[in-house]
């Protein structure tokens, strides 16, 4: 059983559908008494940190997904989803995150940038992938669909199993045990995006 926590920030028609593409029934959950049930949960996210951390807290989420994650049961971030599980974040001033992952949340450096360059970062693109049981059958470099302004740092580089360039190599997917979380938006990325979500489904 795989719940999508629905705490009003995030594309939660899309991933469901991807899934359901994939013969795999999921349930949008909203109440954070249940997340225990499930044996895995997706943490989706379009929007701003701040909102979306007010959001999981007046909700009573925050624990919950700790709890969960402490469990050891598989738990990804998807997009703004992946950037809450860091420490913090610098997105319209600074804000505590659910801590899951050490490293923080920044805003693209358009410095390093050339001029053909834009922010946000939007579109295809590659990521060039360590082995991982989330790329399973996928090409170390593949092509997946981005939309985001700022990008992870994580303390730790073993939890990087990811990057893409963009101006300058980024995080783009992270895993710490069975804490995981991607950047690019893999309902939104074709064949790509739904062999990740199966290879989910498969932990």
């Amino acid at each position: 059983m795989i719940a999508i926590v629905d705490y009003n920030m995030g594309n939660l028609a899309s991933v469901k559908n991807a899934f359901a593409k994939l013969g795999k029934d999921t349930t949008v959950e909203s109440n954070p008494e249940k997340f225990c049930e499930y044996d895995k949960l997706i943490l989706p996210g379009v929007g701003a940190f701040g909102d979306a951390m007010e959001h999981l807290q007046e909700r009573n989420m925050v624990e919950a997904i700790k709890e969960f994650a402490s469990s050891g049961k598989p738990i990804i971030g998807i997009c703004l989803g992946m950037q809450l599980l860091f420490e913090s974040s610098q997105e319209f001033g600074e804000h505590k995150g659910l801590g899951l992952i050490k490293g923080k949340v920044v805003h693209f450096d358009a410095s390093k940038f050339s001029e053909s360059l834009k922010i946000p970062h939007m579109g295809w693109n590659r990521m060039f992938t360590k082995e991982h049981p989330l790329f399973s059958g996928l090409d170390k470099n593949h092509y997946l669909y981005f939309v985001h302004t700022y990008h992870v740092v994580c303390d730790d580089t073993d939890d990087i199993i990811g990057q893409t360039e963009y101006g300058y190599k980024f995080t783009s997917a992270v895993a710490h045990g069975n804490i995981m979380g991607i950047q690019p938006h893999p309902e939104k990325s074709h064949k790509n995006g739904l062999k990740i979500l199966e290879n989910f489904i498969n932990l």
